[in-house]
């Protein structure tokens, strides 16, 4: 058990914490808790073990990226508003730099021999990545017949009937609030204590939405209302809403929206975008800065292809990730209220099901991109599905931690790509 925990750190000891976490928090959102937890209560104690828990739980109610939203909970309640600034600033300044670096890399060298093979090998990888993922949350969320039937319900719905995704996470909250409603009927679960400081929340929301509106504003002065990059930014906040689940769910969705109904993506780009983004730290949604970008270059408009791509992606990314800050700006006075609230417990446990479905499709989108590229009815490409199965045997059963397994997968599609030779 830790220690109890010590006052909290000076502010600059604490921004040059964040500042390097950001380039070592590797391994997804498990991995990053991980060494949250490890580094903020087992080796500095500036939070004990009850603190660090609530505000994961708090997290774990949120649309958005639970790691970056926890970082920046911790750096507000030991640094107020600066802290939480520096903290999630820190953990995602180095992602977003490295991943514009890598989409530059992909868009100028990516047919290049070497290049290709190196992909070829981390888009094998990335199926069982996904696959791996959507196991271990069914493990966790899937404790009931009605979490069965959500799954389930949640896939034929996005796969067949072509239900929008958020229409899908609507439907599974409501059922999940009212059935644990029903469960507990005299539940109040919210402390009756109102939380202090609503003019400050006012403000920050006040900011919030400022911060929102001038890159809109800009874009439509600039490029026009119903230019591209108006509507990339509109859909990436409408994406940013909807990101229960983690980056697995709601790239299932953004993919379905760019690649077969907008069509400003493709679906390997849309592969071989998830494969950068888990080779760089950070919050692993960062894969949809890729996703902006790549639909900038695919349709530069007036712009260079260079300088549409830089935009999009910009405003994909600001999009993103600035409802995070405010979630956690807005709600963390209100925590110990959200967190007992039995209604919004059921709701989450219910969403959380069916992310289950909702992984299932992207798992199914992977599987026909990579392992199957002429189509269900050919035969596969045997070199990636040996290169998925033995990712995924690295992973689940000799527990390799992730940075190994890309590399070896990558490593894996460079050595094909030479004995072809």
């Amino acid at each position: 058990m830790a220690p109890p925990p010590s006052s909290p750190p000076p502010f600059a000891d604490a921004a040059r914490f964040w500042a390097k976490l950001g380039f070592v928090s590797f391994g997804g959102p498990a991995g990053q808790i991980a060494i949250l937890h490890r580094e903020v209560v087992e080796r500095r104690h500036w939070l004990d073990d009850r603190e660090f828990t609530r505000a994961l739980n708090f997290c774990m109610l949120l649309p958005g990226p639970e790691a970056l939203q926890l970082a920046i909970f911790l750096g507000w309640k030991m640094h107020g508003i600066r802290g939480g600034l520096a903290a999630g600033l820190g953990f995602v300044l180095p992602a977003v730099l490295l991943l514009f670096a890598l989409s530059y890399v992909y868009v100028a060298h990516g047919s290049l021999p070497w290049v290709a093979s190196l992909l070829y090998g981390l888009k094998a990888a990335v199926v069982a990545l996904v696959l791996q993922a959507m196991a271990r949350i069914a493990r966790r969320a899937v404790k009931s017949a009605l979490h069965v039937f959500l799954a389930a319900a949640s896939f034929v719905a996005l796969e067949l009937a072509h239900v929008p995704f958020p229409v899908v996470l609507l439907l599974a909250a409501a059922v999940g609030a009212w059935v644990a409603r029903q469960a507990a009927p005299h539940e109040r679960g919210a402390s009756s204590a109102a939380p202090a400081g609503g003019a400050q929340t006012a403000r920050i929301a006040a900011v919030g939405l400022a911060l929102w509106l001038v890159p809109l504003l800009a874009v439509v002065a600039t490029l026009g209302g119903s230019s591209l990059w108006a509507a990339i930014y509109l859909f990436f906040t409408k994406a940013a809403l909807v990101t229960f689940g983690g980056a697995y769910a709601v790239l299932g969705y953004v993919t379905s929206q760019l690649v077969d109904k907008l069509a400003w993506v493709t679906a390997d780009q849309s592969v071989a975008g998830l494969a950068l983004a888990e080779t760089t730290p950070g919050p692993l949604i960062i894969v949809l800065q890729f996703m902006g970008f790549m639909a900038g270059w695919n349709q530069p408009g007036p712009l260079s292809p260079l300088g549409s791509a830089l935009l999009a992606g910009a405003l994909a990314t600001w999009a993103t990730f600035l409802p995070s800050f405010l979630f956690i700006l807005l709600g963390a006075p209100y925590v110990e209220r959200l967190t007992r609230n039995v209604r919004i417990e059921g709701a989450l446990g219910a969403i959380t099901a069916a992310v289950v479905g909702v992984i299932a499709t992207l798992v199914l989108l992977l599987a026909q991109v990579v392992l199957f590229p002429h189509g269900w009815r050919a035969a596969p490409d045997w070199n990636a599905v040996l290169i998925a199965l033995a990712a995924w045997f690295l992973l689940e059963r000799a527990r390799w931690s992730l940075g190994p397994v890309l590399l070896a997968a990558a490593a894996s599609g460079l050595l094909l790509r030479l004995l072809q030779q």
